[in-house]
């Protein structure tokens, strides 16, 4: 019903862009586009919350007659491309296409896609003023930037700003389609994962004062507007949050970010870093500004596991190599420093990170290897069904003999699991976890 009633809106709109984009055809090329106001030629129709997604995105972002044709002009290549071939006209003076029109053509796409500069020609024709007026749509503050609704992408440098490719968002284009707001997928255009764990607080294990400092970041994100306005501090800070996690592998770090998240209801998005880091020269940036430009206006937390890779420390510029990876790393400082959402690096060796980073983060929390007691709580939480266990097993004991941290211990559970069923056994023995252990000392060069 949703989708049918969001249909006959889309349906619509698309008959009255289709008579806009007419309108303005007719009275540009007879040379009488100054007698047209489009607007009152071509009046939009009304549209109500009941109307289905699409109504509803116009209606939330207050979108007007402006707004409602870029909207419709982006969305069209991918509902109804055939109606963007009158935009293919060409010159038959020059014998090529008529620039005023704008527009790009795709490797594939055999249609006409849209530039800012088709834009601009539907609204305002030949008028300087309403040209400029039309430029206001795509500056970093009006909606269609902010929020994300529309990307525009400039082919190369130099090149006019209406040059720019006119491209409805992904998330925008299902919003429109069936009003479900879809979380990206990891893919070559968005490195990144979203983080979803069963654990809660519970099953996590820490010091104090790691779990103060967590505590820390939580509160921020639940009240960020509150500790900003105030006692006035927005005139000073800037919005986003920094935090880096540091410390042995396995402690914790992943899943502490991932427990943030979780406790919000908000997204956590690793990064794949050997997707975002390239040897080509400007490629690492160009990816990086992917998946900022895409988490901008979300509300989402940017996890950079073994970020030593990618936030290592700056070098003498000896070479050009040198010059470009110190470029790298003043791009990404200047990125995370701009980000208005909660950015954690994690890393296991916090002197590899460069300081100019280092100095920016509002946390820095290091996560220790845990000390007996705590390794016992973990034992005890991994095993929490105790009818499985042998009367033989000791957590108690082998937490005190071997120092191992979580991750660890996640790995041993899970051998001497495999261990017990390749024997045919129903329960888990003292023996099955020692040789586990065993396996887990031998990657660090140590024996039982």
């Amino acid at each position: 019903m949703k989708i049918t009633v969001n249909t006959s809106a889309l349906e619509r709109e698309i008959t009255w862009f289709n008579q806009v984009c007419e309108t303005r055809f007719e009275y540009y090329f007879q040379h009488n586009e100054q007698d047209v106001d489009l607007e009152t030629v071509c009046p939009a129709p009304s549209l109500s919350a009941s109307d289905g997604p699409y109504a509803e995105v116009v209606l939330e972002f207050g979108f007007g007659f402006t707004e409602r044709v870029v909207l419709m002009l982006a969305l069209m290549p991918h509902v109804r491309p055939q109606v963007l071939d009158l935009f293919s006209l060409q010159n038959s003076a020059l014998g090529r296409s008529y620039s005023e029109i704008g527009g790009w053509r795709g490797k594939s796409h055999s249609g006409f896609l849209p530039t800012c500069e088709t834009a601009s020609f539907i609204l305002a024709g030949s008028h300087l003023g309403k040209r400029f007026a039309v430029a206001r749509l795509f500056k970093e503050e009006h909606a269609f930037i902010r929020r994300g609704v529309i990307k525009l992408d400039l082919q190369s440098n130099g090149e006019p700003a209406f040059g720019a490719s006119l491209q409805l968002s992904h998330e925008f284009l299902q919003r429109l389609a069936d009003g479900e707001v879809h979380k990206p997928d990891f893919s070559a255009n968005f490195p990144a994962k979203l983080m979803q764990t069963k654990l809660d607080w519970s099953d996590l294990v820490l010091n104090q004062e790691v779990m103060d400092e967590v505590n820390n970041i939580v509160t921020w994100l639940r009240s960020p507007q509150q500790i900003l306005q105030n006692w006035g501090l927005e005139k000073s800070l800037k919005p986003g949050y920094r935090a880096m996690f540091y410390g042995p592998p396995g402690t914790g770090k992943t899943l502490t970010a991932s427990l943030i998240g979780k406790a919000l209801a908000l997204d956590v998005y690793r990064i794949d870093l050997s997707m975002v880091v390239s040897k080509y020269i400007g490629e690492t940036e160009k990816n990086l500004a992917g998946v900022f430009d895409q988490a901008q206006n979300k509300n989402w937390i940017l996890f950079f596991d073994e970020a030593d890779s990618l936030f290592g420390k700056r070098t003498q510029t000896s070479s050009s190599n040198d010059r470009h990876a110190n470029q790298e790393i003043s791009y990404l400082l200047q990125r995370v420093e701009d980000f208005p959402g909660v950015v954690i690096l994690a890393t296991n060796l916090k002197a590899n990170i460069d300081a100019a980073f280092a100095r920016r983060f509002q946390s820095e929390v290091y996560f220790a290897m845990p000390d007996a007691a705590q390794r016992e709580r973990l034992w005890r939480g991994l095993f929490a069904n105790t009818t499985k266990l042998d009367a033989d097993v000791n957590f108690r004991d082998i937490a005190e003999r071997y120092e191992l941290a979580g991750g660890a211990l996640l790995n041993v559970a899970r051998y001497a699991a495999i261990r017990a069923v390749k024997n045919q056994r129903e329960l888990i023995t003292q023996d099955d976890l020692l040789a586990g252990i065993g396996r887990e000392l031998m990657k660090d060069g140590k024996t039982l």
